[in-house]
């Protein structure tokens, strides 16, 4: 089963994903953010954060909206003009530990922090969880996460052994390692709400190194124009989270978005 990795090696190329923490919003206000990003151009939903450990809140997160998206979907089908397709927007789990899961996602970014300090976060979440989400039967894709400086909260949370904006041969060594390791992608992250994303140097080198794989972007894209950079070093997704939680108004964030995403595209 790899419905969700097919969409995201089909789709890449300058797509968006927003990233919603379960514990920085309400399910509610959560999904009215990732309808208002879908409508604005969002291909992917990731739910999950650094520190949103708990399974109730994800769940609930996941729930409110796969049903949101489900009845959006609905209201298409009754509208010759409108398209179908756009809601086929998959959302997955972005966990920060093996407790954090749902059995209503469409699949589970099962990464490891590869430059993690700390084995817990290498191997050790994994294992707890790889039991869970057999279980649970949703598509589990491998992901190599891999944390840059000045790395945020995940950076401090993971422990992570941050590689600097200058260090591109580190970079590509891990990027290399994780295609050898046998995963499908790679994510080369920032930190959440830092002041400068990953360099984009660095996300060409990589890019190079494993032009097989899918690679997603995250971290002080806090413009269209960061994205726009990230994207022609060569990233297949970018991620933005923060900045849907600066905006309450729905209609506010679509209009944000859709600027952001087609700059971006440009």
């Amino acid at each position: 089963m790899t419905r969700v990795l097919t969409h995201f090696q089909t789709n890449g190329d300058g797509a968006h994903v927003v990233v919603i923490d379960p514990d920085d919003q309400t399910p509610e206000i959560a999904a009215k953010r990732a309808i208002a990003s879908i409508i604005a151009g969002t291909q992917a939903i990731f739910v999950g954060g650094s520190t949103a450990v708990d399974g109730t809140p994800v769940h609930d997160t996941v729930i409110a909206i796969k049903e949101a998206i489900e009845l959006c979907r609905w209201n298409s089908t009754q509208d010759s003009e409108s398209d179908e397709e756009k809601w086929d927007v998959p959302v997955l789990l972005f966990p920060a530990g093996a407790r954090a899961l749902s059995p209503a996602a469409d699949a589970i970014t099962y990464m490891s922090l590869m430059n993690s300090r700390n084995l817990q976060f290498v191997m050790g979440e994994q294992v707890i969880g790889a039991p869970i989400v057999e279980k649970m039967g949703i598509e589990a894709i491998p992901m190599g996460y891999i944390v840059f400086a000045p790395g945020g909260k995940v950076g401090a949370v993971g422990e992570a052994n941050l590689i600097e904006s200058d260090d591109i041969d580190g970079a590509v060594a891990y990027a290399l390692a994780a295609k050898m390791l046998g995963f499908k992608m790679v994510y080369l992250e920032a930190g959440s709400g830092v002041d400068r994303p990953v360099n984009p140097r660095i996300v060409h080198a990589v890019r190079e190194a494993i032009p097989e794989l899918v690679l997603i972007v995250g971290g002080g894209m806090r413009s269209g124009e960061l994205a726009q950079a990230a994207v022609r070093a060569g990233a297949d997704w970018i991620v933005t989270g923060n900045l849907t939680e600066e905006y309450d108004d729905a209609s506010e964030l679509e209009n944000v978005m859709r600027e952001y995403i087609q700059t971006m595209r440009e």
